[in-house]
């Protein structure tokens, strides 16, 4: 039977073939060392200089490209991409052949986490080049990454106390076995007793550091990880990304990497896109966890209009019969009251109370509850009557709520926005944890490659890749001309193009037609 047959391993070419002809013209890692080679690196906080003593270092723009090749073909471990470098073709000609250690790989990314930051801005000043950013709409979110701490190495109070207090209780089974044996068995029951001591000591260490640091929990492998819920009751260590995408193509324009819930997120990552995109005139959509009266506050001073969703009403304070409930009051702004179903006046005296979770609000009640002949309808307090509870920012509670009822249809687009990201990130890449460990601006620096990688990607598949390398070419010719090719004489020109002209570079072609130019402008043309 025939079968097609490949080349013989020991044959030798006449014609060798370089790496730069194994790559093909149109494969997308030509568009990687351009979209690098297009960076200003140092403005970024990439360090580019070096003492010139001992081992010379690498590039940054090198590790860099290495980095958007991982994430954009799914490898993100710095050992995996060491392997990389010494089998994968791509890589080989993508970094000249370099072969750089898993340690330096590792350390470019935890060193780099507010460089890495500017590199994905980069991507979005490139995708408003290309008109792929609406700035009309934009809809906030976040997702949870499990961190590099097990459960069992986050602790809180109630978790340390339990510990203790099993130990506690098998110190006491030992001592009361130490005064009962001897011999071997008393040996034995030290042992142990020295080792439950140790662990205690360990307890009560991070006992002391949650009193001195005021945290409600604490993580022993990754310090800035927090136990957080991910859906329903399941809990994991984790961190919770913010991120704020845009409703034109489905293009993260912001991200934050975060260690506490979306509650107080909202203003912040408001203002952060104002100052991203230039304006204030812009629409954005949050789910109920970003109901929180201080944010909308937040979010009317900066002239943002914002959807966020109504949480439902707990069992507890709604009314036996719903047409009681507070939302049916009359709320007369003048005055300070509100007006019940039955017509009664409900008054304040004017003090402000602060809840347990940090709400402040102010309470109206009136004694003709008493005697009210509905009562057992509106209210199941049997003493003072029904209270009503008005938040410093029910205003502007109010004016979210009538937003999401006159514009329902633009509320409901939220979730095919801004889960977008997280689908192709989370799900489609398999990025679901933290690459790095210890401490939150390292987990910063994973997931911006992350959202850097999802942006290139998305401009490669909109953009097409032939016109976003045009794009690059274009950007880096005209850079060449400014730094110092009109003013430099043949001689100069000829040797800068040698140098310039390393072998597999990109950049090859851009400075061949550049320096064809310049040598015509000097000679005067054919």
């Amino acid at each position: 039977m025939k079968y097609i047959q490949g080349q013989n391993r020991n044959q030798t070419c006449l014609f060798p073939l370089s790496l730069d002809d194994a790559i093909d013209p149109e494969n997308e890692v030509r568009l990687i060392d351009l979209f690098v080679y297009s960076l200003k690196l140092d403005e970024f906080g990439f360090k580019v200089a070096f003492v010139e003593n001992g081992r010379p270092a690498y590039h940054p723009a090198d590790l860099l490209k290495l980095y958007m090749y991982g994430y954009l073909n799914k490898v993100r471990s710095s050992r995996d991409l060491e392997k990389e470098c010494k089998r994968n073709i791509e890589v080989m000609w993508l970094l000249n052949s370099l072969k750089p250690d898993h340690n330096t790989i590792s350390n470019f990314r935890r060193d780099n986490p507010k460089a890495i930051k500017k590199v994905f801005r980069e991507t979005v000043r490139i995708a408003k080049h290309f008109n792929l950013i609406g700035g009309t709409l934009l809809a906030g979110d976040s997702t949870k990454f499990r961190a590099q701490n097990s459960k069992k190495n986050n602790f809180n109070q109630k978790k340390i106390d339990r510990h203790i207090e099993y130990i506690e209780k098998k110190l006491n089974e030992y001592n009361q076995f130490l005064s009962e044996s001897d011999g071997d068995n008393k040996k034995q029951a030290e042992q142990e007793i020295e080792k439950h001591n140790k662990r205690k000591a360990e307890y009560k260490k991070i006992e002391k550091q949650l009193k001195e640091t005021g945290q409600a929990q604490v993580s022993t492998s990754d310090p800035d990880s927090r136990q957080m819920i991910i859906r329903n009751n399941i809990t994991e260590v984790a961190y919770n990304v913010q991120t704020t995408v845009d409703a034109k193509n489905n293009i993260p324009i912001d991200y934050k990497v975060t260690n506490h819930n979306d509650s107080k997120a909202m203003g912040n990552m408001l203002q952060r896109a104002k100052s991203i995109l230039h304006t204030n005139d812009f629409t954005a959509l949050y789910d109920k966890g970003y109901h929180t009266g201080s944010e909308f506050d937040m979010a009317e001073r900066l002239g943002v209009d914002v959807m966020v969703a109504i949480p439902g009403k707990p069992l507890s304070s709604q009314a036996p019969d719903p047409a009681y409930n507070v939302e049916n009051f009359i709320y007369n702004e003048k005055d300070n009251t509100y007006t019940c179903s039955q017509g009664h006046t409900l008054t304040t005296n004017g003090t402000w109370h602060k809840s347990a979770s940090g709400s402040i609000f102010q309470q109206y009640k009136t004694a003709r509850c008493k005697g009210c002949p509905v009562r057992e309808k509106c209210t199941k307090a049997k003493k003072n009557g029904k209270i009503v509870q008005r938040r410093q920012h029910a205003a502007n509670i109010e004016a979210n709520r009538q937003r999401i009822e006159n514009d329902p249809a633009t509320y409901k687009k939220r979730q095919a926005i801004v889960e977008h990201p997280y689908g192709t990130i989370k799900r489609q890449w398999g990025f679901s944890y933290i690459m790095t460990k210890k401490y939150l601006h390292r987990a910063s620096a994973d997931v911006g490659f992350m959202m850097t990688a999802y942006n290139l990607r998305r401009l490669i598949n909109m953009v097409g890749l032939k016109q976003f390398k045009g794009y690059l070419e274009m950007g880096l010719s005209l850079l060449f001309r400014i730094l110092s090719l009109k003013d430099l004489n043949r001689g100069f020109l000829k040797c800068s193009y040698f140098i310039i002209r390393i072998p597999g570079s990109i950049l090859q072609t851009v400075v061949n037609r550049l320096y064809l130019s310049q040598i015509l402008n000097l000679c005067g043309g054919f």
